[in-house]
C-alpha cells in the first residue's frame, strides 16, 4: 500500500471558499490582526460613528428641539444634581441647560457627514481631473496641474474660508442657514482635491503605457471606458489611504470654521460650535463644556488618522 500525497486526497468536487473565508485568510486581515494600533482606531472610530449615526437613540433629548430645553439646568457639573431641578447629567450641562453628552452625539453628527461629505466630492473630483491628466496630457495635463500648484501655494483652511465666504455671499440671505452645512462641504471639498489629483495623475502615466490599456485600444474601446473601466480599479488603493487620511484633515477643518464662526450655523452646531461655545466659559469654571467636545474631536480625528495611517503602511508595497 503506498502513500498519496496530501494534494492528491483533497476532493476535486469540494466547494470553492466563500468571500468570508478569503477574506479572513487574507494578508490584509492578518496585518490587522497582529496591530494593536490598527485594532484599537477602528475600534474607537467604528464606536464614535456608530453613536453619532444612533445618536436620536443614544441621547436622552435632543438638545437642538427648544421645547426639550429647561434653562433651569444650565451650567450643571458632571454627575451633580442641580440645585433647581434635582436632575443629573452624566457630561453635565451648558449654558442653555442641554445635555453636554447629548450635543456631543448630534454634534458629532454633523461633523462626520461634513467630512464624509467633503472627502467624497474631492475624491470624484481629484479622480477624474487625475485621470484626465494623466491620460490625456498636453495642455490638458499641464493646465490642471497649473491650478493644483497655485492652490498649494496656500493653506488649505485659508482656501476653504475663501471659497466658504463668496458662496455665502451669493446665497440669499433667507437659505444662509439651510444651506450652510453644503457650502461648508463644497469649500472643504474644493480645498482638498489636489491631493487626490496629483496622485491619480501620477498612477495613471505609468498605467497608460502597459499592454492592457494599448489592447483595450486596439479593439476600440474610448477613452472614457479605458480609463473608468480598466485604470481606475488598479489605481484606487494609494486613493483609498488619502481619503482615510483626509476623512480626519476635513474633520478638523470643520471643526476648525466652525471654532472661527464661519462653519456650521448656530442651528446645527457641529463639534467646532460646541468648542467655540464652551471656551466662552473655560475661565469661569464650567471647563466641561469645553473638555468633552474637545476629547471626542480628538479621539475621532486621532483614531481615524492612525487607521489611515496604517493602511498607508499595509497597501504601500514598497514599505513592506
Amino acid at each position: 500500500m503506498t502513500d498519496q500525497p496530501i494534494s492528491a486526497q483533497k476532493d476535486p468536487q469540494a466547494a470553492p471558499p466563500s468571500r468570508l473565508r478569503r477574506a479572513l485568510d487574507s494578508d490584509f486581515y492578518y496585518a490587522f490582526r497582529h496591530s494593536p494600533v490598527a485594532m484599537v482606531s477602528a475600534a474607537v472610530s467604528l464606536l464614535l460613528i456608530l453613536s453619532a449615526v444612533f445618536a436620536p437613540l443614544i441621547a436622552t433629548t435632543n438638545p437642538f428641539d427648544p421645547t426639550s430645553l429647561n434653562l433651569m439646568n444650565g451650567f450643571t457639573p458632571p454627575m451633580t444634581p442641580n440645585s433647581f431641578t434635582g436632575e443629573t447629567f452624566l457630561m453635565g450641562t451648558d449654558d442653555q441647560g442641554r445635555d453636554v453628552f447629548s450635543t456631543i452625539l448630534y454634534g458629532m453628527r454633523i461633523s462626520l457627514f461634513v467630512g464624509f461629505a467633503a472627502v467624497l466630492f474631492a475624491v470624484v473630483l481629484g479622480i477624474f481631473l487625475g485621470l484626465l491628466a494623466g491620460y490625456f496630457g498636453g495642455w490638458i495635463d499641464s493646465f490642471i496641474m497649473r491650478a493644483a500648484d497655485v492652490q498649494l501655494t496656500f493653506p488649505s483652511i485659508l482656501v476653504a474660508m475663501l471659497i466658504f465666504g463668496i458662496a455665502k455671499g451669493i446665497t440669499p440671505i433667507e437659505h444662509r442657514d439651510q444651506m450652510a452645512i453644503w457650502v461648508l462641504i463644497l469649500a472643504i471639498g474644493l480645498s482638498d482635491w489636489v491631493q487626490f489629483a496629483r496622485v491619480v495623475r501620477g498612477a495613471t502615466l505609468v498605467e497608460r503605457n502597459k499592454d492592457y490599456v494599448s489592447a483595450a485600444r486596439l479593439i476600440g474601446r474610448r477613452p472614457s471606458a479605458i480609463m473608468l473601466r480598466h485604470i481606475l480599479p488598479n489605481i484606487l488603493s494609494p486613493v483609498l489611504v488619502i481619503a482615510t487620511i483626509s476623512l480626519a484633515l476635513a474633520i478638523i477643518a470643520e471643526a476648525t470654521l466652525s471654532f472661527l464662526g464661519v462653519g456650521a450655523p448656530p442651528t446645527q452646531p457641529s463639534l467646532g460650535t460646541l468648542i467655540r461655545i464652551g471656551q466662552g466659559y473655560l475661565f469661569s469654571g464650567e471647563w466641561w463644556i469645553l473638555f468633552f467636545p474637545a476629547c471626542t474631536l480628538l479621539a475621532l480625528a486621532l483614531s481615524v488618522n492612525m487607521l489611515g495611517d496604517w493602511l498607508r503602511d499595509v497597501l504601500n508595497p514598497r514599505l513592506k
